[in-house]
């Protein structure tokens, strides 16, 4: 019984860690998006973007597969229009930016 109680302790500890780092993860991807996106885009679930050509976060996923803006943001990202910056993000970044994406997709 008492291995039990310990193995269900370890658990809710390897749990309660996994998303707390996943926390950790998207409020650095919100940082990021505050910082270099709000300019243009609705970052947050509610709300329009300021420029109405630049499409709100939360609906990225009509567009895109979240997952696959990875390569995208490794990469540069280039859009047709000139107004929109080039962000070449590390590793980390991306990881953040995709958890805080995955966050508020509606």
């Amino acid at each position: 019984m008492m291995r039990r109680v310990t193995l269900l302790c370890l658990a809710l500890a390897c749990a309660s860690s996994a998303a707390m780092a996943q926390s950790g993860r998207t409020q650095r991807g919100f940082t990021f998006a505050q910082t270099n996106c709000s300019q243009c885009h609705a970052i947050g679930r509610f709300g329009d973007s300021p420029i109405p050509e630049a499409p709100p976060f939360r609906t990225l996923h009509t567009r895109y597969p979240i997952e696959d803006l990875a390569e995208a943001f490794a990469e540069g990202i280039t859009t047709g229009h000139p107004s929109m910056p080039q962000f070449e993000l590390d590793p980390a970044q991306i990881n953040d930016l995709l958890a805080y994406l995955n966050s508020i997709q509606g």
